[in-house]
């Protein structure tokens, strides 16, 4: 298939997000010359009717709600193609989690931001929808007419109307922002579910680090010693694994966030919206098409652990449990093991077994972010060697390529170095058995500086049939 230059009056200009079912695009309306986000089904999942209804259920939602809080749905409709698509208003600025690139926020800014997050959350309420997955990525920063902030939620992916969500509900959302009681099909939300997330953000903006698992989450002023206490009660009191513990609603948690930054002092020059302007932020998501289907083939959870205090290695593995994988313990900040799609290598097929691990899974796409980490794929078609040969980054400076011989698996690497403004290098991977010819392994990994550690990953890889 061609790729998408066009969709109705709309002119995409770059990928700007990929999840696990959709691909968000810039782009511009040529009609009222205006920048706009536009959401389109990934290809692979469209035939899923499910599927399909949840993502133009979150159309819907948006629109439903309404709110100058949330983000805005202007338009839908439906490619050639039968994939749907919806068009939302463009946040310029980014999402709180780009915030949070250059380490915790200073505290004003992050009770500030959250208190706002948490405005638009009480809106969602209002509208009688639960959000489901609160967390820095699904909080927009976008400009108001008077050059003033905009703080948006968005992504409803998850989300369920409160009467529906009471009851049996699929177990879904994001590890370390998740209430406790998403994790259990029958556990029932409620508002208080998306107060955890809200409390998981704040967290997050406040020690720069995501919080553990419900009931053994460390104090967030031991990871940030100048905390004061009432900050920390509130922080606290969202996260507490017994729901009635904690803030009613969203509403009460925003009026305390807002009493406790009045408290605390003025920002800080500069504050975080100077961190985000000065923050490069990507001009090409998806460098390369394989790039592009990691993220894309993405499974329902992103699964986050904080960065690790000791040095060494762990082991990950994919969702299906075929793919296990040893990498070094620095690289395992966030794993998404939802599967990938070799058709973005142009190999038949459709969704296969894959996971990414990395330290920051959601930036992998971009070959200008310095992130360290593996991406591992299978395929039981075609012709995987051929392919991976065929791949070129032209962001990188050199090139060579060497066979591989280990005990279970052999291949070839084709090692590229000078990468992007990160100066790492970047293996691409073919990986066969001997005598077998499915299946079929393709294996990226990108590293920068330090010892090279790409015979110790394939060293570690293990696929079961």
């Amino acid at each position: 298939m061609p790729p998408l230059e066009q969709i109705g009056r709309y002119r995409l200009v770059r990928p700007i997000g990929a999840g696990a079912f959709a691909i968000v695009w810039l782009a511009h309306d040529d009609s009222l010359e205006a920048p706009v986000a536009v959401k389109v089904m990934a290809e692979n999942w469209a035939y899923r009717l499910d599927l399909r209804e949840r993502f133009l259920a979150e159309a819907r939602l948006l629109r439903k709600a309404a709110s100058s809080r949330l983000v805005q749905v202007f338009d839908m409709g439906e490619l050639p193609d039968e994939r749907p698509y919806f068009v939302m208003e463009y946040a310029d600025r980014g999402t709180l989690e780009d915030l949070l690139t250059d380490g915790p926020l200073p505290l004003h800014d992050a009770l500030r931001l959250t208190a706002e997050a948490a405005r638009g959350v009480a809106a969602l309420h209002e509208a009688g929808v639960v959000h489901r997955d609160i967390k820095p990525s699904n909080v927009l920063i976008g400009t108001a007419r008077d050059g003033e902030e905009r703080i948006l939620v968005a992504d409803l992916g998850l989300a369920k109307a409160l009467a529906q969500a009471s009851g049996l509900t699929m177990v879904g959302g994001s590890a370390g922002y998740m209430a406790p009681e998403q994790a259990r099909p029958d556990g029932g939300v409620d508002v208080r579910a998306d107060v955890y997330g809200l409390g998981a953000v704040l967290y997050h903006l406040l020690t720069g680090t995501v919080p553990g698992p419900a009931g053994r989450i460390t104090r967030p002023d031991r990871l940030r010693p100048d905390l004061p206490a009432d900050v920390r009660r509130a922080v606290l009191r969202a996260l507490q694994a017994d729901r009635r513990k904690r803030w009613p609603d969203a509403g009460h948690f925003a009026a305390e966030l807002e009493a406790l930054a009045a408290r605390h002092g003025r920002p800080a020059a500069g504050g975080a919206l100077g961190r985000l302007r000065a923050h490069r932020r990507a001009s090409v998501l998806a460098l390369c098409a394989v790039l592009a289907a990691a993220a894309a083939g993405a499974g329902l959870l992103a699964t986050r652990t904080p960065p690790p205090r000791t040095p060494g290695t762990i082991a990950v593995r994919d969702t299906t449990g075929r793919i296990t994988v040893t990498v070094p313990a620095a690289w395992s900040r966030e794993l998404v093991g939802g599967g990938w799609n070799p058709k973005a290598l142009g190999l038949p097929g459709a969704q296969e077994p894959g996971l990414v691990v990395a330290g920051d899974a959601s930036r992998w796409p971009d070959l200008d972010a310095g992130v360290d980490g593996v991406f591992v794929g299978l395929s039981e078609h075609g012709d995987l060697a051929a392919r991976v040969a065929a791949i070129r980054h032209d962001v990188c400076r050199g090139q060579e390529s060497h066979g591989y011989h280990g005990t279970r698996w052999s291949g070839r690497i084709r090692h590229w170095t000078g990468c992007g403004t990160a100066g790492g290098s970047i293996d691409e991977i073919s990986l066969g058995r001997a005598g077998a010819a499915q299946p079929q392994v393709y294996v990226q990994v990108r590293q920068r500086g330090g010892a090279d550690l790409t015979d110790t990953v394939l060293g570690g890889l293990g696929i079961t049939s």
